[in-house]
């Protein structure tokens, strides 16, 4: 139990409810961070409430701290449930559907009459290419970016369709088919489809960020022989961020992705209905489907993602009701997935236990 006691609020139905201490939380989550090395923001989430917690610097060197609100982080793979779901949108538009071969729109491209969009969206397509996320050293456009990943496609040998292998060629594809169907760019429609209608104020494409009063964060990681925070300084280049449309070429801040997670299933972005749909494509053979794991019978969502040569590691996990939960966006870490994981569920389990229940 923890030593301070809980504020308690009446509602209008004179109904008493238990509410966790916020200062306490805030000082467990900056202290599990201390101890594990790590910075970054953090957005927790009790009973329907997000409370955003931060420790160290996004920008070591102008000195802007992790929350600041100045400071924008690379979502990374945290992006490709967008993509998914304005897939969805475009479904039930009944512009195509879950079983629609990609050779519709890409009639080149090897393979493309053995895989539908459900493939795409379950990465069970057989497209095994790597190299989407090697700098190439110049920024391209949005359809450069996808060419290069259709003849990458064509050139390397590639899997079996029905077979799970996470790659991010299948979202930069989904890009080029939401670019074909709406007639418009895929940035302009996130822009549209999502930014606008949820208002979100700090979600920028790399190339929107409006430099004179934001930044993009810098990440970090901790030197263990000379006991320093803040070495090996890495951006995400403007050159690699166009390189993975659909699939990691977006920049947030947590409680702005907590507003795109509740606008998932409010009617917003999707209904429940057609979240339903898109974490249920019939091709997935893993928890995977459009954009996320989801686990524990549907009652849990969650994805992770992170830059090849960078120390940005993004994890997030929610109930799928976003009444509980939490979105971590570090910018100092080492490059430890599983680590990573460890400190978000420890938080987790620290949110869980942190209930007050009056009688």
């Amino acid at each position: 139990m923890l030593g301070v006691a809980a504020p308690i609020a009446i509602n209008k139905t004179n109904k008493v409810e238990a509410a966790y201490d916020k200062t306490e939380m805030r000082s467990f989550v900056r202290s599990t961070l201390s101890k594990n090395k790590v910075r970054g923001t953090v957005v927790i989430v009790k009973d329907g409430q997000p409370q955003q917690i931060s420790y160290g610097y996004g920008y070591y060197g102008r000195r802007l701290g992790a929350g600041n609100t100045k400071v924008v982080y690379p979502i990374c793979s945290l992006q490709k449930v967008i993509t998914g779901a304005i897939i969805t949108q475009l479904i039930y538009a009944k512009k195509f559907d879950q079983n629609t071969k990609i050779s519709k729109w890409y009639p080149n491209l090897k393979n493309a009459n053995n895989i539908t969009v459900g493939n795409l969206l379950t990465h069970t397509s057989g497209i095994v290419t790597t190299g989407t996320e090697v700098n190439r050293g110049r920024v391209v456009s949005e359809q450069s970016a996808i060419d290069w990943v259709v003849n990458k496609i064509n050139s390397d040998k590639q899997g079996t369709a029905g077979n799970y292998y996470y790659n991010n060629a299948n979202y930069i594809l989904l890009a080029g088919i939401i670019r074909q169907e709406t007639g418009d760019s895929y940035a302009n429609a996130v822009n549209n489809r999502v930014i606008k209608p949820l208002g979100l104020q700090r979600t920028f494409f790399y190339e929107d960020i409006p430099f004179k009063t934001k930044t993009d964060a810098i990440s970090y990681t901790y030197n263990y022989s000379t006991n320093k925070n803040y070495k090996n300084a890495e951006y995400v280049k403007q050159s690699l961020a166009s390189q993975l449309p659909g699939a990691g070429n977006l920049f947030s801040v947590p409680m702005d992705y907590y507003r795109i997670q509740v606008g998932l299933t409010n009617g917003k972005i999707l209904t429940e209905d057609e979240f339903k749909f898109l974490t249920n494509i019939q091709a997935k053979v893993t928890e995977y489907s459009g954009g996320l794991y989801i686990k524990n019978d549907g009652k849990l969502k969650m994805a992770y993602g992170n830059l090849y040569g960078t120390h940005f590691g993004n994890w997030f996990q929610m109930t799928t009701d976003n009444k509980d939960g939490m979105i971590m966006f570090l910018n100092q870490n080492q490059n430890n997935e599983s680590q990573n994981k460890a400190i978000g569920y420890e938080i987790l389990n620290h949110v869980k236990a942190n209930t007050f229940t009056e009688k």
